[in-house]
């Protein structure tokens, strides 16, 4: 299964560069289908390298959530239909450039974060401390509590920017946006139970990285 899938990302990635280096008017698209396929298979391979003890078939993140799913065939559908009422929309090769240059930030941003915490990283939120657990303040983490958050907080919005797709922009950001504010506050819930007055320093020091998300609320 693992197999099937890094080959159809494989398969996902190659089509897009044949559409990215060709002059097809589904160039963009190819440049989006190139970003989502390295985007889920970094995550794989990253994780390997990083910690694989944590590895499994969910760490492609392909099955994300049926939420994730439903985000991306909102946006396929949405490029489709307007390329085919408004086809000059999806031409704006400007607005396409600084989509990928966010989905190229977003993601490198993401990756060096995994790379950073090494294994302390983990898709899932840990509500047990083990003994290699350490609470990572150095390289992307002296910049923002959550840097793989941020990062895929703006790889998400960069997609859709990417294929000039005005709703799911919107959509995308308000989703996102509710989506790690939630999971903020509960990771970081953890985070001082694990750590105590450590993390409380460091959250006060270090911002989330996120637009008005402060985190959890401690009370003094």
């Amino acid at each position: 299964q693992i197999a099937v899938r890094a080959c159809f990302l494989g398969f996902a990635f190659g089509c897009g560069l044949l559409l990215s280096t060709g002059r097809s008017a589904w160039r963009h698209f190819g440049w989006y289908m190139c970003s989502l396929s390295l985007f889920h298979y970094s995550e794989y391979l990253v994780t390997a390298i990083n910690n694989p003890r944590s590895l499994s078939l969910d760490s492609f993140l392909l099955n994300h959530s049926f939420e994730y799913n439903l985000a991306a065939l909102s946006s396929w559908v949405e490029f489709t239909l307007e390329k085919l009422l408004f086809p000059e929309l999806k031409q704006i090769t400007w607005l396409s450039t600084v989509g990928l240059l966010m989905v190229i930030f977003g993601d490198c941003l993401r990756k060096a974060a995994m790379l950073t915490a090494g294994s302390n990283f983990n898709h899932i939120v840990q509500n047990e401390k083990s003994d290699t657990h350490t609470l990572v303040t150095s390289g992307v983490y002296g910049w923002f509590r959550h840097p793989s958050y941020v990062g895929w907080f703006y790889w998400s919005i960069g997609t859709q920017v990417l294929l000039c797709n005005p709703i799911c922009v919107v959509g995308y950001a308000l989703a996102s946006w509710r989506f790690f504010r939630e999971r903020i506050e509960e990771e970081e819930i953890t985070l001082i139970h694990f750590f105590g007055e450590e993390y409380l320093e460091y959250k006060r020091k270090v911002p989330s990285g996120l637009p008005f998300i402060r985190g959890v609320k401690v009370e003094l």
